[in-house]
C-alpha cells in the first residue's frame, strides 16, 4: 500500500482517486473549495462533478495541501493545464523530496509552449526521471463506472513508472509503461484540438467517412508534431496516440467533441461553452499553444491551424472545411 496525493477533485482526478484507492491504496484528495471536500468527506460522493457515483469511504479529502502531500510516496497533478504552474509555485515546497510527480493534465502552456512535465521541472526542480505522465483512452464517467479501460504510464525511469502501474492497477483499469513522456504528453495535448474538428464535422451533419478522414489525418499531424520534438513515432498508434484520439474524437463524454459539435450547428464560442456548462473546452486553449508550438518546431499541422482559425480567429466552420479540401494534393 502507497500513499497517494490527488491533488484536484475534478472529474478525472476525483475518478484516479477511487482507482487508487479501489487498488488498496492510501488516497487524500485535495479540493480547492471547504464546501467541496466536506461533501465527499460526509457523503463519499463528489457532488459538483460526479453526483451520481460512491466513492470509496477510505478516501479522505481536504483543502489543505501540506496536510494532503506529506508523506505522500506518489503525487498526481490534476488540475487545468493552464492553472498547473500557479498551483505548484504554491506546493513545491511542500513536496516529498523523493515522491514520484504524475501528471495527467493534458495541454500545452500558453505562455511558455512548456509540455505539463516540462512545467512540473521548471518550478519544482524535480529530475525528469521523477516525473511521469498517466495518458490513454481514459473518459472519466467510463472508468468510474468500471468499465474496462487501459491507460499508459510514461516515466523515463522504468522502476517508477512500474510502481505507479501496480498502485493503479485494478480489475477494471489495465496500466501500461512506456519510456516515452514526450509522445505521451503531445498525444494528449492534440488530441483535444482534433476532436474539436471532429465535433465540428458532426455537427454539420458530415457522416463516418468525414470522421474517419478527420481522425486519421488527425494522427498523421500529431505523429508529425510529436517526432520533431523527440517522441517515439510508434508512441502514436498505441493507447496514449491512437487510443486517446479515438475516444475523445468520437465520445459524446468528450467535452471537446460537444464544444466542436455546437460550433458546427452555428453556435458562438459563448453557447458552446454554455453546451459543455459552462467550461471552455481544452481543445480551444490547446488550439493555440499547439499551433504555435508546431510553428516553432517548423511542422505542418493543417487541421490544428483550422480549428485555431475558427476558435481564435473568427473563421467559419463552412470555410474551415473548404479550405482543409482545397489543400495541394498530395502522396499520403
Amino acid at each position: 500500500m502507497l500513499k497517494v496525493a490527488v491533488m484536484g477533485a475534478g472529474s478525472w482526478g476525483t475518478t484516479l482517486a477511487k482507482v487508487f484507492a479501489d487498488a488498496g491504496n492510501d488516497v487524500t484528495l485535495w479540493a480547492r473549495r471547504p464546501e467541496l471536500a466536506a461533501a465527499i468527506n460526509d457523503t463519499h460522493c463528489n457532488v459538483d462533478y460526479l453526483p451520481d457515483f460512491q466513492l470509496p469511504s477510505t478516501i479522505s479529502a481536504t483543502t489543505d495541501p501540506g496536510a494532503a502531500l506529506e508523506s505522500a510516496e506518489i503525487v498526481i497533478f490534476g488540475v487545468p493545464s493552464q492553472t498547473l504552474r500557479s498551483n505548484l509555485e504554491q506546493w513545491a515546497g511542500m513536496l516529498p523530496p523523493d515522491a514520484t510527480l504524475v501528471s495527467i493534465s493534458k495541454g500545452i502552456e500558453t505562455s511558455t509552449l512548456q509540455r505539463m512535465s516540462e512545467v512540473i521541472a521548471d518550478v519544482t526542480g524535480a529530475e525528469a526521471s521523477r516525473i511521469a505522465v498517466l495518458s490513454g483512452p481514459n473518459l472519466a464517467k467510463e472508468i468510474i463506472e468500471e468499465q474496462p479501460a487501459a491507460t499508459v504510464i510514461a516515466c523515463p525511469d522504468e522502476r517508477r513508472a512500474r510502481q505507479v502501474q501496480t498502485a493503479v492497477a485494478t480489475a477494471y483499469l489495465r496500466p501500461y509503461t512506456n519510456v516515452d513522456v514526450v509522445g505521451a504528453e503531445i498525444g494528449g495535448a492534440c488530441k483535444n484540438v482534433i476532436a474539436l474538428a471532429c465535433g465540428m464535422a458532426a455537427g454539420k451533419g458530415l457522416g463516418n467517412n468525414t470522421l474517419a478522414t478527420v481522425i486519421t489525418r488527425g494522427l498523421a499531424e500529431i505523429t508529425r508534431l510529436g517526432v520533431a520534438l523527440g517522441a517515439e513515432p510508434f508512441t502514436f498508434s498505441g493507447l496514449a496516440g491512437l487510443g486517446d484520439l479515438v475516444a475523445t474524437c468520437n465520445s459524446t463524454l468528450s467535452r471537446n467533441r460537444t464544444f466542436g459539435y455546437r460550433l458546427g450547428q452555428g453556435g458562438t464560442l459563448e453557447e458552446a461553452t454554455a453546451a459543455t456548462h459552462g467550461q471552455v473546452a481544452e481543445g480551444v486553449i490547446s488550439s493555440e499553444s499547439v499551433f504555435r508550438l508546431a510553428r516553432t518546431a517548423g511542422v505542418e499541422m493543417p487541421i490544428t491551424e483550422a480549428v485555431f482559425g475558427v476558435c481564435h480567429r473568427g473563421v467559419k466552420v463552412d470555410d474551415m472545411v473548404v479550405a482543409l479540401m482545397g489543400r495541394t494534393k498530395k502522396a499520403e
